[in-house]
């Protein structure tokens, strides 16, 4: 059963801890909360600002999975904190593993400072879990795609257009790039893996990637230097740095250019480009 009362004061007391810095947003003037608004929290979980005051109200329907799962990534909770918030809800706690979707805060925070950088997090299979706006401009919103089209690996193959954002020299090696992780991946997690329903997806519907698979071609590593060809700033060569999350096999991929460059100034133009338009889709 749900306990509204532990839930409202968890949450309360969840939201009064963190402050606008700590996830991202700006402080602004003339604030007199303690902590984060209720209706940031709402913003940094995807939902309405009455559905979710009225959680901390001791109202409203009992919370779906989803909607929990949203709010602890949104109070940057660790997974023990998530899984207490799921249990004041009456729901059972997602299971524990290194293949989870819940984002570590520590992480969070790391990408929150970066809103003037293109960064990412992304899964071990490559599904992207948050962006930074920057991020959004220069590869467009990854975290839309739902099933399959999650992983960017399967996408290459089967979706007309993926490749597009990447320089045509290096199709090849990022062809060889993402069979040679999924194998790995599929090693690692084992027959009933969800890389293991990809790999038999790709190779029913692309004979590049099942030519690919044949080679059992293992231990290539990503490029520290990505080349993309973007549809409004052109040609960008941008160093990606990586961050591993070991508890929840994430990465923090993020991407800069060599100071001075002609890649940066595009990455500055790219930045005001992105405040004055929608976020392109990938």
């Amino acid at each position: 059963m749900i306990d509204r009362t532990g839930l409202a004061e968890f949450l309360r007391t969840r939201r009064e801890s963190l402050q606008p810095e700590d996830v991202g947003l700006p402080r602004g003037q003339r604030r007199r909360t303690s902590g984060l608004r209720r209706e940031e929290v709402a913003v940094l979980s995807h939902m309405s600002t009455d559905y979710y005051a009225r959680l901390e109200q001791e109202r409203g329907p009992q919370p779906s999975e989803p909607m929990l799962a949203a709010i602890a990534q949104g109070l940057h909770l660790s997974r023990e904190e998530r899984d207490h918030l799921f249990r004041l809800a009456g729901h059972t706690p997602p299971a524990r593993g290194v293949t989870g979707e819940h984002i570590g805060p520590g992480l969070l925070r790391v990408l929150d400072r970066l809103e003037d950088t293109p960064a990412e997090i992304v899964t071990e299979l490559g599904e992207t879990l948050k962006q930074t706006s920057l991020g959004r401009a220069l590869t467009g919103d990854t975290t839309r795609f739902t099933g399959p089209e999650r992983s960017i690996g399967y996408r290459w193959f089967t979706l007309p257009g993926a490749r597009e954002l990447y320089a045509p020299e290096q199709h090849a090696f990022l062809s060889r790039l993402y069979t040679s992780g999924l194998r790995e991946v599929l090693a690692l997690r084992g027959p009933t893996s969800r890389a293991a329903e990809l790999a038999e997806l790709l190779l029913e519907r692309s004979e590049e990637f099942r030519m690919l698979w044949a080679e059992h071609e293992v231990g290539l590593v990503p490029r520290e230097v990505k080349h993309f060809v973007h549809p409004e700033v052109g040609t960008l060569e941008l160093n990606c740095q990586r961050l591993m999350d070991p508890e929840q096999s994430h990465w923090l991929m993020v991407y800069t250019a060599a100071p001075g460059s002609e890649s940066a100034e595009k990455l500055r133009l790219l930045s005001t480009l992105a405040e004055r338009t929608p976020a392109l889709r990938a």
